[in-house]
């Protein structure tokens, strides 16, 4: 369920002092509830999933399509990183308005060495994790994002799984692709992400 802006910029994430230039494009509330000591089920769950080979064919077919306009026009790949051919992005490429390639040299001292080793959801690039956040960065030649996911505590007691999608375009050409994708990304791939999502979290333990 896509939820507004303001239920994550409410509270104060580490990611905030970070990405302070970025956009917060979409926050959505995941369809996994845990304990307070269940986040790393939730990455676990996230870096588990391939959205290019599973799921619906719409968005199975959407995010080929992606990638292929990506070769043709020198954009950049949004599909697993372990392809052979593949890549996390063009990491070598500045953030916008930046001399920075990553927002590991922003990180304060206390955040250093705490992303996981393993590459986690791909084809994002971890850049921090504490008790009950998670940031992961992709770059290419339309935008630097980041995809923050969140451990937020709920009145029952039971902690629930937040993502927020941080942007910053590549000027006219990375603002027009945002805009041309966004309808896409709204009615076929959240909605086909979250119920992999759900499955693959309900499915944990399952032999």
């Amino acid at each position: 369920m896509r939820v507004p802006n303001s239920t994550h910029e409410s509270r104060s994430w580490r990611i905030q002092e970070i990405a302070p230039d970025f956009t917060v494009e979409d926050v959505w509330a995941l369809p996994v509830h845990g304990r307070a000591d269940e986040f790393q089920s939730l990455l676990d769950v996230m870096g588990s999933l391939d959205p290019a080979h599973s799921g619906s064919f719409a968005t199975r077919t959407l995010w080929r399509v992606r990638d292929c306009l990506g070769r043709a026009f020198g954009l950049g790949r949004i599909a697993a990183a372990n392809d052979p051919d593949g890549d996390h992005g063009d990491v070598e490429l500045p953030i916008p308005g930046t001399t920075e390639t990553s927002l590991i040299a922003r990180l304060p001292q206390d955040l250093r060495d705490t992303a996981p080793s393993d590459a986690g959801p791909v084809p994002f690039v971890p850049v921090y994790r504490t008790d009950d956040e998670y940031a992961a960065e992709i770059s290419n030649r339309t935008v630097h994002a980041v995809m923050h996911l969140a451990w937020v505590a709920q009145d029952d007691g039971s902690y629930r799984g937040q993502m927020t999608v941080y942007v910053k375009p590549r000027g006219q050409l990375g603002k027009g692709y945002m805009a041309f994708i966004k309808p896409f990304r709204h009615w076929l791939v959240y909605p086909e992400l979250m119920r992999l999502i759900e499955r693959a979290w309900n499915a944990r333990g399952v032999q």
